[in-house]
């Protein structure tokens, strides 16, 4: 589901998650009583709301904690969105328990449990300030983004981080949010938006949510008991958690870049290497094992690198006025991306058996190469800067003239690719 919250386009983000969290609350009320009213169509209700929280609150949150965030500081913070998104992923693995909360008789209570969460944002949320972003740059008030800065950051000098922010203002020109299509029209951000499709769309393809589908099938495979399964797969949300954590340590030291494209040739590796233990399996008693472990090293590799960082890149390569529009798209081909592989996956394995991993080993070596040469670094600078150096920089054409053999290309031949490309 894609963010649908009016305000997003107007950037008033906190009063976005407060929304948010009243459609949250009204769906786990519907889904709670639907068996007591004896109600599939409650159900569908509910679910279609949890969707419309899911869609709004991933773009809102990674928004509003950029704005929030110090430079220095803004991948570790937004990174906090893919860790509590993990974390969650996790716990629901544990309540979900035939023994929690996974029986026939407590169901609806597992279906409500996210009124929790979205109860304590409700009573929290109006407490804190509006992005000092938006007060500066969409809003013009100065005073009201020094207060802002100064009750989430402490009070000291802001001088600088004004001075960034007036700047961005003075680029924009003071416009209003662009519209979508506004977006996809300007030829000045289209290396933005094709890395934008990069960090939704294709991600979805890497494969990440189809090892987790036949994780089941794996763990089966090596000899575990049915019973058993449920509780050896909440070690693999453990993992991811623990290695969105490391990667939150490393994103301001070793920068998102780095992360991205060594995570993402790591996941093609070990899911070429998991066909070949799927080929081998019958063949050799052990191979399972071997498998098992593979599935292990792919979550590692996922959290490590591109599960955080794609969430980062995109409230850092668009300036104010294109954000809100960016992260519609990026939910919309979010959550697309993983429509399709829910519905396509089966069918793949049905007509191509393990050899479909092969197809996501493929995705990942295409967005390891892709990202290699149009990913800029992005830590430590403003919006701004790093929008200057999109311009600046021809990334295409300069990846074109390096893989061309003599060393370059003719010129009707660049600016065709190029425009097929774009």
């Amino acid at each position: 589901m894609v963010s649908i919250c009016p305000s997003l386009t107007h950037h008033q983000l906190k009063n976005s998650l407060i929304f948010n969290n009243v459609v949250a609350i009204v769906g786990a009320v519907i889904v709670g009583f639907s068996r007591m009213a004896k109600s599939f169509e409650m159900i569908l209700v509910a679910r279609f709301l949890y969707g419309v929280n899911a869609g709004n609150g991933m773009n809102i949150h990674c928004m509003y904690l950029m704005e929030c965030s110090p430079k220095k500081l803004r991948g570790l913070v937004t990174i906090t969105t893919a860790i509590f998104i993990s974390l969650g992923k996790c716990i629901g693995q544990i309540i979900g328990l035939r023994e929690i909360l996974g029986s026939e008789s407590v169901w609806p209570l597992l279906m409500a449990f996210n009124a929790i969460p979205a109860f304590i944002q409700l009573v929290i949320l109006p407490w804190f300030p509006e992005s000092p972003r938006y007060l500066l740059i969409d809003k013009g008030n100065r005073a009201l983004s020094i207060n802002a800065l100064q009750r989430l950051w402490g009070k000291r000098d802001f001088g600088q981080e004004l001075e960034e922010m007036q700047a961005e203002q003075t680029a924009i020109k003071g416009g209003r949010s662009r519209s979508v299509w506004e977006l996809c029209r300007d030829p000045a951000v289209r290396t933005q938006l094709i890395i934008n499709t990069m960090l939704s769309f294709f991600m979805q393809l890497s494969g990440i949510n189809a090892i987790y589908s036949y994780a089941f099938e794996i763990f089966y495979a090596t000899g575990i008991s049915r019973n058993m399964i449920p509780y050896v797969s909440i070690g693999t949300g453990l993992i991811e958690t623990l290695m969105l954590m490391i990667c939150g340590f490393f994103v301001e030291r070793t920068g998102r870049k780095s992360l991205f494209c060594g995570g993402l040739g790591f996941m093609g590796l070990w899911t070429a290497l998991l066909t070949i233990s799927f080929a081998l399996q019958s063949l050799v008693s052990w191979m399972p094992y071997c498998s098992l472990v593979f599935i292990f090293a792919y979550v590692l590799s996922y959290g490590l690198g591109p599960g955080g960082v794609a969430l980062i890149l995109p409230s850092e390569i668009f300036l104010q006025s294109d954000r809100p529009a960016g992260f519609v798209i990026n939910g919309f081909l979010n959550w697309l991306g993983l429509f399709l592989l829910t519905m396509l996956f089966s069918f793949l394995v049905d007509r191509l058996g393990y050899f479909c991993f092969l197809i996501f080993s493929g995705v990942c070596l295409m967005l390891t190469f892709l990202g290699y040469y149009i990913i800029i670094e992005t830590r430590g600078k403003t919006p701004l800067e790093i929008t200057e150096e999109f311009k600046n920089r021809k990334f295409f054409q300069n990846a074109m003239l390096q893989v061309s053999p003599n060393g370059s290309l003719p010129q009707s031949t660049v600016e065709i690719i190029m425009s097929t490309a774009f």
